[in-house]
C-alpha cells in the first residue's frame, strides 16, 4: 500500500498526470477565445498529453505554448477547415429535420448527412492528435485521420465515448466536472491512441 501512494507510486504520478490535465483544459479554453486558434490550441493540448502519455511531460505550460507557436499556420487552418464543415452540417441537419417528411429523396439524404457526421466525428477524434505528432500535408492530415479511424475503428469508438460520457457526467451529473473538460478527455484518448501512433511512425503518415 506504501509503495502505491509514495512519491514516484501510480496513484500519485495519476493523480498528477489529471491535475496537468485540469490545467491543460484551461489553457486550452482560454486560447479557443478568439475563436480561430481553436486549431492551434486543440494541437497544443495534444502534444502535452501525448508527451505525459509517454511520461515525457516537463514544463506544461511552456510545452504548450511551444506548441501553440510552432504549428499555430497549419493547425488554425485545420481548425477552420473542421469549424466550416462543422457548421455546415449542423445547418443541414437542422433543415433536414425541419422538412421532416417520408420520401424516398429525404431518406437518402438524411442518409448521407448521417455518414458524413460520422465521417466528421472520426476526423475530428483523430486529425488533431496526428497534427500534434507528425509533420505532412493538411490534406493527407486529413486523409490520414479517416483511414486511422477506420482501421482502429474500435479505439475511435472509445475515443468517441470517452468524450460523451464526460458530457453527460457535466450535463447530467456534477456541472463542476467542467474543470475536467477537453483537457482529462484528451489526455485519456492520448493514453489510447499512443500504441497507434507508435504503430504509424513506421508507415508513411
Amino acid at each position: 500500500m506504501g509503495n502505491l501512494l509514495n512519491y514516484d507510486g501510480p496513484v500519485l504520478r495519476f493523480l498528477t498526470k489529471i491535475v496537468y490535465s485540469v490545467w491543460l483544459n484551461i489553457l486550452w479554453f482560454i486560447c479557443c477565445i478568439p475563436i480561430v486558434t481553436i486549431g492551434a490550441s486543440t494541437t497544443a493540448l495534444c502534444h502535452c498529453c501525448q508527451k505525459m502519455a509517454r511520461d515525457e511531460e516537463s514544463y506544461i505550460t511552456r510545452t504548450f505554448f511551444t506548441s501553440f507557436k510552432q504549428d499555430f499556420f497549419k493547425s488554425t487552418i485545420i481548425g477552420l477547415i473542421m469549424i466550416g464543415l462543422g457548421a455546415a452540417l449542423a445547418v443541414d441537419g437542422y433543415i433536414m429535420y425541419r422538412l421532416c417528411f417520408t420520401s424516398v429523396f429525404w431518406t437518402l439524404v438524411s442518409a448521407v448527412l448521417i455518414i458524413a457526421a460520422v465521417a466528421y466525428i472520426i476526423v475530428l477524434l483523430w486529425i488533431f492528435q496526428l497534427q500534434a505528432h507528425f509533420v505532412n500535408t493538411i490534406i493527407n492530415m486529413f486523409k490520414n485521420s479517416i483511414m486511422i479511424g477506420m482501421r482502429f475503428i474500435f479505439c475511435t469508438i472509445t475515443m468517441a465515448f470517452v468524450f460523451v460520457a464526460m458530457g453527460l457526467l457535466i450535463y447530467y451529473v456534477c456541472t463542476p466536472a467542467i474543470i475536467f473538460g477537453v483537457g482529462t478527455c484528451t489526455y485519456f484518448c492520448s493514453m489510447l491512441a499512443k500504441n497507434i501512433l507508435i504503430q504509424c511512425e513506421s508507415q508513411e503518415f
